[in-house]
């Protein structure tokens, strides 16, 4: 059994993978239910070479969870001589070793459940130190509450233990903690074993309703990795239990581990609903990449506006009445909580065009800071010659007043009341009355290039596109191609509007090669792939290189442009699973 567990899809640390018994099972998913299987699961020796001593920390019978039924025990002294290692290994969280498991369950589980910073250390250190495409147990310790956690953490299989053992105990388990039963004048769930009358509800029934809820919390967990929506999820469901809400911000705090693993670019709505959003990997990511990378090509004042609920901004009433006000005289620039600022290139860029936050009317004081900080880092690397602040006072002019004593530009606010009443929109003309227009072909070169700038990094877009492309399409769907417009000009890339990104063809990956932008390469071995690279295929891929990233397929045969599926760190070490899309190819 040396090829059971697959990973298919991933958020961030989550992830769906495929079981491979004689029925596939999806995870994350109790592991009990297999137990019949554990002699084609679970394997117990492993022959080390000569002087390798790494028996004496990782020999399953050596160590077991806490509360791990005997049966699970059982399962693992089942021998497999017809096996070259095992399929699952148990080894601490403090010092794993990698003995080429497919599986591994991490044996002090009980020792860091129930502590935020524990937890974190606990998995980050078992991912940095196992295979990225081995699954992670964890056993005695998963109940309704808390399992959507451990799996944002990166588990991939738990199981039933603990929902049991606190069901016989006379706890009910639901998704926001645990009850005394005695406590409970109904039962507030509709699964099976809750359907009789609560007079006849057993310490047995609530076992039966603790795995229940436990399974049905799993499905949901399930459903919201594969619409890239746990994050949302979690945000809400940790707030049930002190611990939890510290160990998701713990993992906010573990950037490294966190970004590697977090898409680039997703096609869903990001629910922005508390100031824990603020310090989610894609707020900070674009807000990082605007105020390190963006480049302001437009010979105009700022114009600073609010954000719109309607997005893409630009199709809102609101931004409609400032572009007639504005009329191409003033470069646009958003702010809005919680992504920062967002220049009018980048308006459909993921995540400024994908989240939703909730409207109080009213700035606390963490977003005050953040705007203000990503507006400030903004203007210091953006030259201007002026500021036109049309935004109302609920915030928003608190942050540029903050912004303007600090920085080296004079701003000037238009707004009474209202952004869109017709004084302020008459001040905002008035403001940039005298301002030359630009053109609608440098509106759209300077969105080719910004896009570029995001996406592949600082100077990308000068060095992918020199003055002589020439623009073509309609916003947001714009192509660029190499030299003057005509029969011999080739396409470079079009503009992705539902992520708001480029997408390269053949010759624009050749010219990103051949540039001096940064290039995110996916190495291949001697054959030409079509539809997509698989990992056993790679033979090493950049570091940076992220889920939903453009990438340059390289090998001895072929050439290729396409969209990663893995980081750069799980290309380079997986077995199984499909490492990156390939949309076009070429033999060499």
């Amino acid at each position: 059994m040396t090829d059971y567990f697959e990973v298919h899809e991933r958020d961030a640390a989550a992830r769906l993978g495929e079981l491979r018994l004689d029925e596939p099972v999806t995870t994350p998913a109790l592991a009990d239910p297999f137990l019949e299987d554990a002699g084609s699961l679970w394997a117990a020796e492993r022959e080390f070479p000569e002087g390798d001593d790494s028996s004496l920390t990782v020999l399953p019978h050596r160590a077991f969870p806490a509360g791990t039924r005997e049966e699970v025990q059982e399962s693992f002294r089942v021998n497999q001589p017809e096996t070259d290692f095992p399929a699952a290994a148990v080894v601490p969280s403090e010092d794993p070793i990698d003995v080429g498991a497919d599986a591994y369950v991490l044996s002090d589980a009980q020792g860091f459940v129930g502590h935020g910073a524990g937890l974190k250390d606990a998995i980050v250190n078992a991912k940095g130190a196992l295979p990225a495409d081995t699954a992670l147990m964890l056993s005695g310790v998963a109940t309704p509450a808390n399992v959507a956690t451990l799996v944002y953490a990166g588990v991939d299989l738990v199981d039933e233990a603990k929902a049991r053992v606190k069901g016989a105990e006379g706890f009910y388990l639901n998704t926001d903690g645990e009850f005394f039963l005695e406590d409970l004048e109904e039962l507030p769930c509709a699964c099976p074993a809750c359907a009789k009358p609560r007079s006849e509800f057993t310490r047995a029934d609530c076992q039966e309703h603790n795995v229940n809820a436990l399974r049905a919390e799993l499905r949901r967990v399930r459903e919201r990795v594969r619409n890239g929506r746990l994050r949302d999820y979690i945000e809400g469901q940790a707030r049930h239990d002190q611990w939890l809400t510290a160990a998701f911000r713990e993992f906010d705090q573990e950037w490294r581990y966190m970004e590697e693993r977090t898409p680039v670019v997703r096609n869903n709505e990001l629910t922005a609903a508390t100031e824990d959003s603020l310090r989610r990997v894609e707020i900070q990511r674009f807000a990082d990449r605007v105020t390190s990378r963006y480049e302001n090509r437009f010979d105009a004042p700022l114009v600073l506006v609010p954000c719109s609920a309607t997005k893409p901004y630009s199709d809102s009433q609101s931004h409609r009445q400032f572009h007639d006000a504005i009329q191409w005289r003033g470069h646009v620039v958003s702010m809005t909580s919680p992504i920062g600022v967002v220049p009018q290139e980048l308006e459909t860029t993921y995540p400024a065009q994908h989240y939703d936050s909730v409207v109080t009317g009213e700035w606390s004081a963490e977003e005050i800071d953040f705007v203000a900080e990503v507006l400030q880092r903004y203007l210091e690397r953006n030259d201007y010659p002026r500021v036109v602040a049309h935004v109302p006072g609920d915030g928003y002019q608190e942050i540029c007043e903050r912004v303007a004593a600090e920085v080296d530009v004079p701003f000037e606010y238009t707004c009474e009341s209202h952004p869109t009443t017709d004084a302020s929109l008459a001040n905002l003309a008035d403001a940039l009355e005298g301002e030359a227009a630009y053109s609608k072909r440098e509106r759209q070169h300077n969105t080719v290039r910004a896009l570029a700038d995001y996406q592949f990094g600082e100077g990308a877009g000068d060095a992918l596109f020199a003055d002589r492309i020439h623009v073509t399409g309609r916003y947001p769907k714009l192509q660029a191609w190499d030299g003057p417009a005509g029969d011999g000009s080739e396409q470079l890339a079009t503009m992705v509007p539902t992520y708001g990104i480029l997408s390269l063809t053949l010759e624009g990956g050749r010219r990103w090669v051949d540039s001096d932008a940064p290039t995110k390469t996916v190495e291949i071995d001697g054959f030409v792939p079509h539809g997509s690279v698989l990992a056993p295929g790679v033979v090493d891929a950049d570091d940076d290189v992220r889920v939903g990233d453009e990438v340059v397929i390289q090998g001895p045969k072929a050439f290729g442009i396409g969209r990663a599926q893995m980081s750069g760190p799980e290309m380079a070490e997986s077995t199984r699973g499909v490492a990156t899309k390939v949309r076009h190819v070429e033999e060499t």
